[in-house]
């Protein structure tokens, strides 16, 4: 994964040229795509912050059946990234017109969950909302990495992140206002998340512009292949790690689940839970960045994981502990987001050449989507069956392993400045 951050690469050959004394600006562009970004996730985690209670205690849905549902949450969208970073990367680009269509289906299931009563028809809905998701996601990030230079990727995508973190923080903070004056009033919030999903189409349509690849050879630009991207080894390698680490990386609903049951929380403070989360994400995603930009980003990937491992660790070893302990948790949460979320696609970027931007970022994503889609799956069967506790020992130990597993397979990758000291 060191590879993202080579100067040297096809990829930094293809960036934007800045003027003197621009190097350190923030793209108009990135700017304008976290606008997108917060607003569409103050709609999105509106909804996230109660659907695993709405589920569970309102529908009366099983662990077992919520670990389907939430499966189908986090990786329906795994193949359709990648249909999202191949038409994003067609014709010289599309990557607004495609990323505007994920953003309109995703806004128009949050209205539809108003509708929807059974479990069946809610998967229905969650899975078209992930579709959304899957194709917006890779165009977005491809317009990201194309409007920044390679040095700077890991500030930018913070930059995004931490924009996309403020809306998760707003998100279920609404979420709590309205339970909190109207407890049980679920479709109140679905309401108002419809309302703020158009909101963020909107701006997108308006404010954000498309960049055409002007330099991409009209042959192979028209008709980009996977098996094109699987022979580059530094993107194999980063999808491999990505999809390791996702088998083993518990949802976030399930996450705030444990906690929870271990405090024995009122309902009502449940859509609190995600605040810690994005709290410290928005807090330290930047600094995150820019660090990822010194040290490497497959280190900063790795270490983010190890922040994970250690809040499994906190909630195996002090059950029912203090507050403190649950304030710890969600602190190495947002930790674990912040080190890992845009330093994966600021990676994944600079392994994939300008052309085939979109689609490499996809491959990333739908390897990370993909083990996530497993991993809920698994720990909800581990969960009806053992319980709590005994699901999160095992993917603890599981997570131990890929940590281990995905060092040595990115050991292998060089970053800028050793190359640099070998030159």
């Amino acid at each position: 994964m060191y590879l993202a951050d080579s100067r040297r690469s096809t990829a930094s050959a293809a960036a934007p040229a800045l003027g003197p004394g621009r190097s350190a600006r923030i793209a108009p562009t990135v700017l304008a795509l976290g606008t997108v970004s917060l607003i569409t996730d103050v709609s999105s985690e509106m909804v996230t912050a109660i659907l695993p209670l709405y589920l569970v205690t309102a529908l009366g849905v099983s662990p077992l059946g919520f670990g389907v549902l939430d499966g189908v949450f986090n990786g329906a969208s795994a193949i359709l990234r990648l249909l999202g970073g191949f038409l994003g990367d067609r014709g010289g680009g599309r990557h607004k017109a495609v990323a505007t269509a994920g953003y309109g289906l995703s806004a128009l299931c949050r209205p539809t969950l108003l509708l929807a009563h059974t479990t069946p028809l809610i998967g229905l809905v969650l899975a078209a909302d992930r579709v959304g998701k899957g194709l917006r996601t890779a165009p977005r990030d491809a317009m990201i990495s194309l409007a920044t230079p390679p040095e700077r990727r890991g500030r930018a995508f913070g930059v995004h992140r931490a924009m996309d973190t403020a809306g998760a923080l707003t998100g279920p903070l609404l979420a709590f206002l309205i339970l909190r004056g109207a407890p049980g009033s679920y479709h109140a919030i679905f309401t108002v998340s419809s309302y703020v999903a158009a909101l963020g189409v909107l701006v997108l349509v308006l404010f954000v512009r498309g960049r055409s690849l002007r330099s991409t050879p009209p042959t192979s630009a028209a008709r980009p292949h996977l098996r094109e991207l699987l022979h580059l080894p530094a993107l194999r390698r980063i999808t491999a790690c990505a999809a390791l680490l996702g088998l083993a990386t518990v949802s976030d609903s399930f996450v705030y689940l444990l906690l929870q049951r271990r405090f024995d929380l009122p309902a009502t403070w449940f859509p609190l839970l995600p605040l810690g989360t994005a709290a410290v994400y928005l807090l330290l995603a930047v600094p995150a960045g820019m660090l990822a930009d010194r040290i490497g980003r497959r280190r900063m990937f790795v270490l983010g994981h190890a922040a994970l491992l250690t809040g499994y660790a906190l909630l195996l070893a002090l059950p029912g502990g203090s507050a403190g302990l649950a304030a710890t948790v969600l602190a190495l949460h947002g930790l674990f987001y912040a080190a890992t979320d845009g330093t994966l696609a600021a990676a994944a970027a600079g392994a994939v050449p300008e052309q085939r931007r979109g689609a490499g970022l996809a491959l990333v994503g739908t390897g990370q989507a993909a083990g996530r889609f497993a991993c809920s799956l698994t720990v909800g069967a581990l969960w009806s069956r053992w319980g709590d506790t005994a699901a999160l020992a095992l993917m603890t130990a599981a997570l131990t392993a890929a940590v281990v597993i995905a060092t040595r397979l990115l050991d292998p990758l060089t970053d800028d400045r050793a190359r640099a000291a070998a030159d």
